[in-house]
């Protein structure tokens, strides 16, 4: 899932902004915008960083989404599209 969302273009853009009414924030530091947006951004970025080297772990994004969806806690096999869910769920409640 996060694989196919990091290669999603107008995603990537839209990450790269938070719109606030009247106001734009670049997303700069977690101070100044919303967990779940920001870590999926940082995701997306160490994954297509072309210096990047070893293993990329979604591991602070996850524990995000598993704070919202407690269902993902444990690490019990679950369906990709409900994660996808609750990722997206999670990103538009932050809105």
């Amino acid at each position: 899932v996060l694989q196919n969302l990091s290669q999603t273009p107008v995603l990537r853009e839209l990450l790269k902004e938070a719109k606030m009414p009247g106001t734009t924030i670049k997303i700069e530091s977690p101070e100044l915008c919303m967990v779940i947006c920001f870590d999926l951004h940082r995701f997306v970025l160490t994954f297509q960083s072309e210096t990047r080297k070893g293993v990329v772990t979604p591991k602070e994004l996850f524990a995000q989404v598993c704070k919202k969806a407690i269902r993902f806690k444990g690490y019990q096999q679950q369906d990709s599209h409900e994660l996808l869910r609750y990722l997206l769920d999670g990103m538009r409640a932050e809105e």
